[in-house]
């Protein structure tokens, strides 16, 4: 009885002892982690919303000068209000129901911008509205046009509220168009057009709920920034009747820590963008830079351009997931532009867990539309370099939609887990060193 008992007691000690390591194991395996194995902090697992009421006072746009009238340029009563409520410690500059037209706007440290539902902030069509000054564009510091809401420098800079901030884009579009026809290729900066939303040198920002519709230009960038997270936007412009060239969704450009949550884009170009500089010594430029540790999940993409796209203006992108999206009619899932005048490093991507219909699955080709070696007479080298793509269900035209130069080094791609139905199944494994294909079933077939 006594030797059954011994046996007993080691059994059960044995038991906790694989239980305990069991439930170590699984909690070591549930840690989220970016793709270079780094745990992701808890900052980006919170997405409560912030309530504006908790920013400070409220100063409506009524109060101080605006009228409901969606033909009356109003920037000066709106930016009086803005340096109301920052004269006074800051507060929350609210545009009530209603359509109000506006040229540029500056928010001060510690004020805020609350649109209400019901509510419009019309940028305005006229160019003259937004005075030229330094700013940043397509991967240059340069002097240029602001956008309708301006923010440098402001750290814990929100915008919030379920009204609709409109870009008024029509005649920029329409003169961007007329241009292109007297010249095939003019650049976008020859046409003078504004962007929607700038932020420039923020940490800690968080924009929310807000509608962005109809930009002249970019429709939202963000520009050495720390710490975004952009909740719950439905950012859109059109690609018919009349397209609304270059209105990407989301431009990030030097930045870290961003948190992209539960939007809805759909845009005539690239729906998250990721910038950071151009040119064939972009590297030694103290304006560029890179972008790490950005998550984008719980996203639908209706038509764009590319979902993610990373360039044409990028020197470096590291930790990036992609997750839990939909895709409608997006050109691309994922797009790596291999810029020739632009030594480029993208790596630790991380694309998983999508669903929908693309028309290229991966997309990785030189972006030779406006590229200038400026006289440098070695070509740069880029690398694309462990990226994964991973539990995907999508149907589309091309699935290995690859072409690259000498230039162009790619390596460590897993594709994992995947069901696609194509139009055109090729794929070429020696494009890339080390690509790895695991339960890679393609119009019902293994790759082996």
């Amino acid at each position: 009885m006594k030797h059954f008992c011994f046996i007993m007691l080691a059994f059960l000690a044995f038991s906790c002892k694989q239980e305990t390591k069991t439930t170590t194991e699984t909690l070591a395996t549930n840690i989220d982690l970016f793709p270079d194995g780094t745990e992701i902090p808890e900052w980006f697992k919170d997405y409560s919303k912030i309530n504006p009421k908790d920013l400070g006072k409220f100063y409506s746009v009524i109060d101080y000068g605006a009228k409901n009238d969606s033909t009356l340029l109003q920037t000066k009563a709106i930016q009086n209000t803005i340096d109301e409520a920052y004269r006074n410690g800051g507060g929350v500059v609210v545009i009530p129901k209603g359509t109000f037209l506006s040229g540029a706007l500056f928010f001060k440290p510690n004020t805020h911008l609350h649109v209400e539902e019901g509510g419009v902030l019309k940028g305005s069509d006229n160019i003259e509205d937004y005075p030229i000054r330094p700013s940043r564009i397509e991967g240059q510091s340069i002097e240029y046009f602001p956008a309708l809401v301006n923010a440098y420098g402001i750290d814990g800079f929100t915008i919030t509220g379920h009204g609709i901030i409109d870009g008024n884009g029509l005649n920029y579009w329409k003169a961007f168009w007329q241009r292109r026809e007297e010249n095939p290729k003019c650049t976008n900066l020859e046409v003078s057009r504004p962007r929607l939303v700038f932020i420039w040198k923020c940490n800690n920002v968080q924009v929310q709920d807000v509608k962005l519709r109809n930009s002249g230009f970019w429709s939202s960038h963000y520009y050495q920034c720390n710490y975004v997270k952009i909740l719950d936007l439905r950012i859109t412009s059109p690609h018919k009747p009349i397209k609304a060239p270059s209105t990407d969704a989301i431009d990030l450009d030097v930045c870290s820590n961003v948190l992209v949550k539960g939007c809805y884009m759909a845009v005539n170009d690239d729906a998250i963008a990721l910038k950071g500089g151009k040119g064939p010594w972009a590297e030694k430029d103290a304006s560029n830079g890179e972008n790490t540790n950005i998550i984008i999940e719980d996203c639908e993409f209706g038509f764009c351009h590319g979902a993610l796209t990373n360039g044409s203006e990028s020197i470096h992108n590291k930790n990036i997931i992609m997750r839990r999206c939909k895709v409608d009619s997006a050109v691309r899932l994922l797009w790596l532009k291999m810029r020739p005048d632009t030594a480029q490093k993208y790596e630790y991507i991380t694309v998983e867990d999508i669903t929908g219909q693309v028309r290229s699955f991966i997309y990785i080709k030189p972006w030779t539309q406006f590229f200038d070696l400026k006289g440098r007479e070695d070509v740069p080298l880029s690398y694309s370099d462990n990226i994964t793509m991973r539990n995907i269900d999508v149907e589309c035209d091309i699935f290995y939609d690859m072409k690259i130069t000498e230039y162009d080094k790619l390596s460590n791609f897993t594709f994992e887990n995947i069901d696609i139905e194509t139009k055109n199944a090729e794929y070429d494994k020696s494009i890339i060193e080390g690509v790895a294909f695991n339960n890679v079933k393609v119009n019902g077939k293994i790759i082996e």
